[in-house]
């Protein structure tokens, strides 16, 4: 392959990676408003808590391979302190 092709190919690679970011952090804050929706609400949560968690490792398994940052797991104590202070 000529350097121009790799440089592209590497470019391609990137903005696939920032989309995919882009995609998987939008489905993430969306999970966490549900969240704290359920436990405005006093409702279990714990389900939604695994799916924002299963996201977040998606994330950060992309951070891995460079561009793009990592988030935080989610813990119970976190919504619950959040949602004392909203």
């Amino acid at each position: 392959m000529s350097v121009h092709q790799d440089i592209s190919k590497h470019s391609n690679e990137q903005h696939e990676r920032v989309r995919l970011f882009a995609e998987l952090d939008h489905k993430r804050e969306q999970l966490i408003e549900d969240t704290l929706l359920k436990c405005k609400e006093d409702q279990p949560f714990e389900k939604e808590l695994a799916e924002i968690n299963q996201v977040t490792d998606q994330i950060n398994e992309l951070a891995r391979k460079g561009i793009v940052p990592q988030r935080k797991n989610v813990t119970k104590e976190m919504v619950e302190e959040y949602c004392k202070r909203s």
